[in-house]
């Protein structure tokens, strides 16, 4: 077989060289140049932003609505679940957010050659918001030499992996810069359509500027405590943060063809979208403290089970509707979506004989062993249709329009409530944690249309501010549905939530990062080598060694969070 890989591999030589002496002559003085190709030295930069913006702001609730939504026990997956449920985060490629990152910076060298403040702004915003999630994820990774493989140095061309903590230092640089030339940026130049977020409003990037600005802060807080305390308290006594709903920084959908919610992708694929089920986790959550988000979030149950202790069997076969039985065995999601939109189904079960949870809304345990068999599930396997357990609410089976609620959300109002809310609780000048707690939940339920119930949630004992961390982070990560990277960030900080890991998870905690992809180890060793010297093993990094989920990166190291 190698010989014979040889002998193709010389051929094809043999003939690309015969081509091109038949197709060239001695005249053939400069490079074949593509007539309708845009020179990157004149490209306008209203051309560039809307890529770099739609991928940023969908790369990032994809993370939320899949990976990150997993391991904070959000949803769970009854099928092809491994790296939903179980961290098997092993080889994790980041080619697509450096190929945000290569259009970002022509973005930012075409700024500077046009003397642009705001291009400039937005590049420099965009690079912590992509790095930040990078290092984030990943831990050390190429940054200072990053971006210049078309320089001919052997650095560039092999990049070294720079620590944590240069990039948190240097995205939190980028962004007071960009905050500084959001001053005295005009959008003169700026097409507003091409700006994706703001329409071109200088004010609003910068809102959005600071706020990350407030994420990066907290997320240094325990290792350059002085640093964040300073850098909040600044930002809070600017008045210049995203402080509402409407200065959100969202990316909306128009529901076209290729600008459609993510789930939408999978709903187009019944089965797919069935595989997203409610965590149960986080369905005691909102059940147990009256969560009228609930019902935004997750679908009833489409079979709820009855207890029935005159059943001389475990559980009935057949489902019943007001009562009848249909004599149905078996029951494909398809068949209730389109024949029964409307109606309630049931089916009885024994209490005394097995162990069903017969809530309205239920989840899927977290790392479950069998999860497509869970709750007595008559048809399990890869098909994944399950009745017994939620599903995502209706919605996100749409497309999206500009105005809904369904966003790829960057960062909210409700983050920067909470983050203020924790800083206050710190004892940092930033105003009164409880009223930044509850600002936060109202702005949550403010984005999910459920304002109407502010008053009567919070009332409640389990929501009244009891001044901990714990409520704090807690809300925290209620609120950020679809934004689970941001939580994930905050639990490995603090350890809240308290999330507790299921049968199937290949370590009884929570993992902590993801692996180093194979195209570094094949092409960047020595580079990759030397970053994962800086990491550190824990008593649950197990087979996979210095790269492995269960590692502690720089900002984690000596400390015990979040174990």
């Amino acid at each position: 077989m190698k010989y014979i890989a040889k002998l193709y591999k010389g051929f094809v030589m043999a003939l690309v060289c015969c081509l091109g002496f038949t197709a060239c002559d001695d005249k053939l003085d400069e490079m074949n140049v593509n007539p309708y190709g845009i020179d990157p030295a004149e490209v306008n930069p209203n051309l560039l932003m809307p890529s770099i913006l739609a991928s940023a702001a969908q790369s990032y609730a994809s993370l939320g609505v899949n990976d990150m939504a997993g391991a904070m026990q959000h949803t769970q997956k009854n099928g092809w679940y491994d790296e939903h449920n179980n961290y098997s985060w092993e080889g994790k490629s980041w080619t697509g957010w450096y190929n945000i990152l290569r259009d970002n910076n022509l973005l930012y060298e075409r700024a500077v050659e046009l003397d642009n403040a705001f291009f400039q702004g937005v590049s420099l915003t965009m690079k912590s918001f992509v790095f930040g999630n990078i290092t984030d994820l990943w831990g050390d990774a190429p940054y200072t030499d990053a971006l210049q493989g078309n320089l001919s140095a052997t650095e560039y061309q092999f990049p070294k992996f720079d620590s944590q903590e240069v990039i948190y230092d240097g995205v939190i640089a980028d962004l007071q810069a960009a905050v500084t030339l959001f001053n005295t940026a005009s959008n003169e130049s700026v097409v507003a359509a091409n700006d994706l977020y703001f329409g071109g409003n200088a004010m609003s990037w910068k809102r959005f500027a600071n706020s990350l600005l407030l994420r990066y802060y907290m997320r240094i807080s325990e290792k350059k405590p002085d640093v964040a305390k300073a850098g909040i308290e600044g930002i809070y006594a600017s008045g210049e943060y995203i402080q509402n709903v409407n200065q959100d920084a969202v990316l909306d959908y128009t529901g076209g063809a290729s600008d459609i919610w993510i789930t939408r992708h999978i709903a187009l694929n019944p089965d797919d979208f069935q595989r997203y089920q409610a965590c149960q986790t986080f369905i005691d959550q909102l059940m147990g403290t009256n969560d009228p988000r609930l019902s935004v979030w997750f679908a009833p149950v489409r079979v709820k089970w009855e207890a029935d202790e005159s059943l001389e069997v475990a559980a009935e076969d057949f489902i019943r509707n007001d009562g009848e039985p249909l004599g149905v065995i078996t029951y494909p999601f398809d068949d209730f979506v389109n024949d029964y939109p409307n109606e309630d189904f049931t089916r009885r079960y024994n209490p005394t004989m097995v162990s069903y949870n017969d809530a309205e809304y239920v989840g899927l345990p977290p790392s479950l062993m069998v999860p497509e068999s869970y709750n007595g599930n008559p048809s399990p396997g890869q098909g994944t249709q399950n009745q017994h357990v939620s599903q995502l609410a209706d919605i996100y089976q749409s497309a999206g329009s500009a105005g809904d609620i369904l966003k790829a959300r960057l960062i909210s109002s409700a983050e920067v409530s909470f983050i203020f809310a924790e800083a206050a609780w710190k004892g940092w000048n930033v105003g009164a944690a409880e009223d930044h707690y509850y600002a936060g939940i109202e702005k949550s339920l403010t984005t999910w249309e459920r304002a109407g119930d502010f008053e009567a949630f919070v009332a409640q004992e389990e929501i009244v501010f009891d001044n901990t961390l714990e409520q704090i982070m807690e809300q925290k990560w209620v609120a950020s549905w679809t934004t689970a990277t941001e939580a994930f960030a905050d639990y490995r900080r603090t350890g809240y939530p308290m999330l507790v890991t299921g049968p199937q998870s290949p370590q009884p905690k929570v993992a902590l990062r993801f692996q180093y992809g194979d195209d570094e180890y094949n092409n960047n060793g020595e580079s990759i080598n030397a970053a994962l010297e800086r990491l550190e093993l824990t008593d649950y990094s197990g087979s996979f060694g210095k790269d492995s989920q269960w590692s502690k990166s720089w900002l984690y190291q000596g400390t015990n969070s979040p174990w």
